[in-house]
């Protein structure tokens, strides 16, 4: 069956303009990290992507390296896009990345000038495209002067493979000398992907959400939901389905009886407010206008549906942040510290 788009895709959904750009972010944006691979149905893929259009959705999120195998979620995006999408690309904002393993040798991750330019052209070739509207770092390199990686991104940019550039999990003294060098380059950091959830909060303590505001730079919040704990998935223990069963990306060892103490609490505040726990977690990230936008992934439509609910209660009184608080400390799920320089 032909896919047609909602005629009311854009008449609930939230758009907030990245730092100080003229782009505009859906707030919530949908990432293809997990369930694009091999190792799961393609047309469960075409539905997800469907509904999150049809919801308003408008940014897709990739990486070189997502899959399995790496970089078969580009190659099924790029099927969806050809299937379900044509004739709406300039409606949709597309963005990749590298910095990750992806391929053997020397060449085939990291933040060099040949990794970057040579993975960005392979992004492109896998989902068909001329250009992505954002390309990242995926991560900071400490073994390449970062010189050389943004001036990476700037040829990208003007090359034409790119409209746009970001940085991933950079920590905030990394942010500051990636952009001052972008700036003397001629080609503004866009945008900043970390991540940051209820109980990974490091980059309030980092400083990086004060020095994002102070470059005039967006932000988008990868994990927001911590890999689905912050859902009611957990409520009442580990769901043979979850990440954490299939131990994917998420130590179902964490999983303690204090950690879901923790999100019953959560989700009583969560009810009070009238929203699913995940709900009141998308909302939470995007509070007060510091983030730009909040990515989620997802394993089937319905999930879609419920996190593009949270914009209808994006406000919080003071206890409530307070009672949250009590409840959001950190639980050591910050997979990449090391990329932030943090571990």
């Amino acid at each position: 069956m032909t896919y047609t788009p909602a005629s009311s895709r854009y008449d609930a959904m939230v758009y907030r303009r990245c730092g100080q750009s003229g782009l505009k972010l859906p707030a919530v944006s949908l990432g293809l990290w997990h369930n694009f691979g091999h190792d799961f149905p393609h047309q469960t893929k075409r539905k997800i992507c469907q509904t999150a259009f049809d919801h308003g959705i408008t940014h897709f999120d990739l990486a070189n390296n997502y899959g399995p195998p790496p970089g078969s979620a580009e190659a099924a995006f790029g099927d969806i896009l050809r299937q379900d999408f044509a004739g709406y690309r300039d409606e949709l904002l597309i963005s990749s990345k590298a910095g990750y393993n992806m391929w053997d040798g020397p060449y085939g991750e990291w933040g060099s000038r040949k990794y970057l330019i040579a993975s960005c052209d392979q992004s492109l070739r896998r989902m068909g495209l001329d250009y992505v509207d954002i390309f990242y770092s995926h991560r900071f390199d400490p073994n390449t002067p970062l010189e050389e990686t943004m001036g990476a991104l700037d040829h990208i940019v003007r090359s034409g493979r790119a409209l746009y550039v970001g940085i991933s999990s950079y920590n905030s003294k990394r942010t500051q000398e990636a952009v001052a060098i972008l700036k003397a380059l001629g080609t503004p950091c866009l945008i900043h992907q970390p991540s940051y959830n209820m109980f990974n909060r490091w980059v309030e303590t980092d400083g990086l959400l004060d020095s994002l505001d102070s470059l005039g730079m967006g932000s988008i919040a990868f994990t927001p939901l911590a890999q689905g704990l912050l859902t009611n998935k957990y409520l009442n223990g580990i769901p043979s389905d979850s990440r954490a069963m299939q131990e994917k990306s998420l130590d179902r060892g964490r999983i303690a009886e204090a950690l879901v103490e923790a999100l019953r609490g959560l989700n009583a505040i969560a009810e009070a407010r009238g929203q699913t726990l995940a709900q009141m977690a998308l909302a939470w990230v995007l509070r007060e206008g510091r983030v730009t936008s909040a990515l989620i992934g997802a394993s089937k439509p319905e999930q879609v549906v419920d996190c593009a609910g949270a914009i209808q209660n994006l406000e919080f009184s003071e206890d409530e942040l307070r009672r949250i608080n009590a409840y959001a400390t950190d639980r050591d799920l910050n997979l990449w510290a090391a990329s932030s320089e943090l571990a």
